[in-house]
């Protein structure tokens, strides 16, 4: 395979900095692009994808994610393809495959499979790092109180460590065309298992605080996000409270040939932040 540099698209995101990293661990070069960094890349500013995509075979590919995702991503991936990039690996979502809109939220990853490329698909479940960094929990865990709607919901949460490790092997090594892997972690967890072992990691509880889907909307409301995000989140909590994301896939095992990272693991290895107006 090539060693020409691999171009990672949102470079600075939980999955894309641990691409990033985990490519160079493995002497290859990268270009690691966001809205702000050094290989600056906006999907809604079509003047950063050329330079973007110069010079690179393999592409780390996550969409704008928003209603016109498709049409931007069928855009870039033409000139890319034009460009020279031989090989696309994208960030998809297991999640989506119990929506009743499945033929509308996969149109994206068709873009990739009809590339004309060689193409790799990850659809990898929650994200244990939700608890942590940048998103929906972290701010609430380190505050040491979070909400949500259902507790005893079952997910297989999956470490973003391992989704980095997947990608790295499907861009860099040969038997992953064609290949769509779903990722989960090794067990099925709640979210009150999560909290739990969040609390032993921190060494502090983490309260959990049940709330009705329309509460649950207006706290997210008042944190700054839109409604519509809101209802599309409660939706997607509905899907795992109601058993749809209670199964494990193989997509770690197919990819790496060993067990996903356990959720235990994550935890022990997280530096936690203390509850607000604590201080160590």
């Amino acid at each position: 395979m090539s060693e020409a540099p691999v171009l990672v698209l949102g470079g600075t995101g939980k999955t894309g900095r641990r691409v990033a990293r985990q490519l160079t661990e493995k002497g290859r070069a990268v270009k690691v692009a966001s809205r702000s960094g050094g290989q600056r890349f906006d999907w809604h500013d079509r003047s950063t994808w050329a330079d973007a995509v110069a010079g690179v075979e393999a592409v780390y590919v996550v969409d704008e994610q928003g209603a016109n995702a498709a049409a931007l991503l069928a855009d870039f991936v033409s000139l890319a393809v034009g460009a020279g990039v031989t090989r696309l690996v994208m960030l998809s979502a297991r999640t989506l495959e119990e929506s009743p809109q499945e033929d509308a939220v996969f149109t994206a990853e068709r873009v990739v499979r009809e590339s004309g490329v060689a193409w790799t698909i990850l659809r990898p479940t929650w994200f244990a790092q939700n608890f942590s960094e940048d998103g929906l929990f972290r701010d609430e865990v380190a505050r040491g109180e979070l909400l949500l709607p259902d507790w005893k919901g079952l997910e297989p949460f999956v470490d973003a460590e391992d989704i980095a490790a997947v990608a790295v092997a499907a861009l860099t090594e040969e038997g992953h065309d064609g290949e769509i892997y779903a990722l989960s972690g090794p067990r099925l967890m709640t979210f009150e298992e999560c909290a739990e072992e969040i609390s032993k990691a921190a060494g502090r509880e983490i309260r959990r605080v049940a709330v009705t889907r329309e509460e649950y909307a207006l706290h997210l409301v008042e944190r700054g996000y839109p409604r519509g995000f809101a209802d599309f989140l409660n939706t997607l909590l509905d899907v795992v409270r109601d058993g749809g994301a209670a199964h494990l896939s193989d997509g770690v095992q197919r990819a790496l040939g060993r067990e996903p990272r356990d959720f235990s693991q994550y935890a022990a290895e997280t530096e936690w932040t203390p509850a607000a107006g604590t201080t160590g």
